[in-house]
């Protein structure tokens, strides 16, 4: 082992605080690092070993793509499940196919989000017929199938679904016999009911100063995000990826191959599995997230090199994977670039998905983008530009350019004007308290002037939140704040804009990145 991962990995549980951790580093087919500390369980005082089990949640995905690819030619057969998906979709103006499913360009809004306006609690259970009936409900998309990309979990649910009736066999026996048997992994499997793991490792939330508790998940999760497995299961993954690595034909060459939009631009995402970079180089990956868990895995086929990371709390799996593949090539982190104060940090609005847009100026000429569900760091360009991979904002007429390669948006950020956060703001002219309804959902939304502070909650099928303050962003616009959704931060603050008809409010569009332009009409 190289001294400077060596260094690396006793430097991860102070860098990476929580109750415990397990990494694997993998290169050229060989392991070089296969590394566990900590607790699986801090009450009872359980170690976290490479054999022990882990919730890797969305790393699923390309699981299910694998065992879609290998029980259908998905990718040679693009119309073999297209019946199916038309009786799964029945109300659907404008279906997307299934291999819209497997890149994530369906344009479904994903039902993590859709509950939150569905009325759910926070930490409420989700049974699978439950996020069964959110998706049968679905009239629209957010945007034409083929065209953008939109992370949604039940497009995996729906692929998951769709082959294990074609096959007439439970999709945890398809991946077994599919796709663990073949790769050596033993321990693998399904594992829905995410308030449970085998071995009873525990996912934990909280920090070092605040104490660490155990997390509570209650969602039942399938082909997007079901998947148990430990950290010697993953290492087994990766080496069977750089053991076929010549083979066209192999699992992961599939998965991997170059996916496309409709218009024809590269896709940064499909079968599965995100295309992207790490410390200059094309990468293969993966992260996953419920709360109290956390993983990361990536594969760089040019170094022949792979990283995985898992850790049974909250803190920054991507981060840790990046010192670990810079110590195993033995280079140093880079420095970002910096660049003078920019000017035009600020509140912006992005007309094609209604979103609110905040952009703040960091130290050394840097910024945070406030937009995707999460915050976004850029750096200075040498054009004045800022960059993060795929994502490039710089200023055009009229307000902000914002291109988005991976999700194949290319905009203007409009300024947005009125009333600026947080100065206290009234309900639009006093007439926008009430109650809106979208048929769609069967949900509402209940907007209250509480002594001249805006109030907002949902209500629908899976119950009736609480009322949230909302935060004044623009004229007529607001933010409604979602920190936690079924168990995790999911939908992001949604961005709420009332609609007027000669000055008067008679409804309101609500987004978030998962869940956009919902309308609702004033009841």
């Amino acid at each position: 082992m190289p001294e400077s991962l060596d260094q690396a990995l006793a430097a991860l549980p102070l860098s990476f605080p929580g109750a415990g951790g397990a990494v694997a580093v993998v290169k050229d087919g060989q392991i070089l690092a296969r590394h566990a500390w900590g607790f699986a369980d801090l009450e009872r005082r359980i170690p976290f070993t490479p054999a022990t089990m882990f919730l890797v949640c969305s790393i699923t995905k390309q699981f299910t793509c694998a065992t879609t690819l290998l029980t259908t030619n998905l990718d040679r057969a693009p119309d073999i499940l297209e019946s199916q998906l038309a009786v799964r979709l029945p109300r659907l103006a404008r279906r997307p196919t299934a291999t819209h499913l497997a890149h994530n360009q369906s344009g479904l809004r994903d039902y993590w989000a859709l509950t939150a306006l569905s009325g759910s609690p926070v930490e409420a259970p989700f049974t699978e017929a439950q996020a069964r009936r959110l998706t049968d409900r679905a009239e629209t998309t957010h945007f034409t199938p083929g065209t953008r990309y939109s992370y949604c979990n039940q497009n995996f649910r729906i692929l998951g679904d769709l082959i294990s009736e074609r096959a007439g066999r439970p999709l945890a026996e398809l991946m077994r016999s599919h796709v663990f048997d073949r790769a050596g992994m033993p321990t693998a499997r399904l594992n829905p009911d995410t308030s449970q793991v085998p071995g009873f490792t525990r996912g934990y939330e909280g920090s070092q100063q605040a104490g660490f508790r155990p997390a509570e998940n209650r969602i039942t999760w399938t082909g997007d995000a079901g998947l148990s497995a430990s950290l010697d299961d993953l290492i087994a993954w990766e080496r069977h990826i750089d053991a076929t690595r010549d083979n066209p034909e192999s699992i992961h060459a599939r998965l991997s191959a170059p996916v496309a939009f409709a218009d024809g631009s590269p896709a940064g995402y499909g079968w599965g599995l995100a295309r992207g970079t790490l410390l200059g180089r094309d990468i293969l990956s993966h992260g996953g997230g419920l709360r109290g868990w956390r993983s990361f895995r990536a594969y760089a086929p040019a170094a022949r090199l792979s990283v995985v990371v898992l850790f049974n709390h909250m803190a920054d799996p991507r981060a840790a994977a990046t010192r670990l593949v810079a110590a195993a090539l033995g280079e140093d982190l880079p420095t970002p670039a910096t660049g003078p104060q920019i000017p035009w940090a600020g509140r912006y609005l992005d007309p094609e998905t209604g979103l609110a847009a905040h952009i703040e100026a960091q130290p050394n000429g840097h910024a945070t983008l406030h937009f995707a569900g999460h915050p976004e760091p850029t750096t200075p360009a040498a054009d004045g530009s800022h960059e993060a991979g795929p994502l490039r904002l710089r200023p055009a007429p009229g307000g902000l350019r914002m291109t988005r390669a991976t999700d194949n948006i290319d905009t203007v950020l409009e300024p947005a004007t009125g009333t600026p956060a947080p100065a206290p703001a009234p309900a639009p002219d006093g007439d926008g308290a009430g109650r809106y309804r979208n048929e769609e959902l069967g949900a509402d939304i209940t907007i209250a002037d509480a002594g001249g502070t805006l109030y907002a909650a949902c209500a629908g099928e899976l119950g009736e939140g609480a009322m949230v303050p909302l935060v004044p962003y623009a004229a007529d616009t607001w933010l409604m704040p979602c920190p936690r959704a079924l168990d995790f931060s999911a939908p992001g603050d949604w961005t709420l804009t009332f609609r007027r008809s000669e000055s008067r409010v008679t409804g309101l569009q609500l987004g978030c990145w998962l869940a956009r332009g919902i309308e609702y009409t004033r009841a």
